[in-house]
């Protein structure tokens, strides 16, 4: 199984079919994004950027004025992607979410399969705030959020096809 991580080369630690990369970038450091960069009609439709406004997110707790921090990660299965990882950060709720989203060329093909998404902290060396889902054919995940702002963190997450004995997965980027 190989995995690929958007422009970082990173060691990978495998945690409960989770993998974490090793590289590092920092939690809420940087400008949260201009408010003309962010969706002024708050659509509550999904999206492959993240929608902290859409459907699946409020389900989960996500606060709306979550932001995508550090580098997606994807997930590949046979050497194709099937599916990107991101991390989130609200300053409003100071939590971290992880997120996935499941691409169209994979759900057109795939029928049912597994997603899971959590946060991974490396100060606790734990996962949390995981959510799982089995039989699936939705498209957009999110984890509960997490109380690890002050934390180097990661969002993870998964994909099982249906007859696939493993899990691909993948990682977001450090955060610190």
């Amino acid at each position: 199984m190989r995995i690929r991580f958007a422009k970082t080369a990173v060691a990978a630690l495998t945690c409960a079919l989770l993998t974490v990369p090793a590289s590092a970038a920092y939690a809420g450091s940087g400008p949260a994004p201009k408010p003309s960069e962010r969706s002024a009609a708050k659509s509550t439709a999904p999206s492959a950027k993240g929608n902290p406004s859409s459907k699946a997110a409020e389900a989960a707790g996500v606060c709306d004025d979550a932001y995508q921090i550090g580098s997606t990660g994807y997930v590949t299965r046979s050497g194709v992607t099937i599916a990107s990882v991101k991390q989130f950060y609200s300053p409003e709720c100071g939590e971290n979410y992880g997120y996935v989203w499941v691409w169209d060329s994979f759900r057109e093909t795939a029928g049912d399969y597994d997603v899971t998404t959590a946060v991974y902290s490396y100060s606790q060396d734990e996962i949390l705030g995981g959510r799982s889902w089995t039989n699936t054919t939705k498209q957009e995940f999110w984890s509960h959020g997490t109380d690890t702002v002050k934390e180097c963190t990661a969002a993870v997450g998964s994909v099982r096809k249906a007859g696939d004995p493993l899990s691909n997965q993948a990682a977001s980027s450090k955060r610190c």
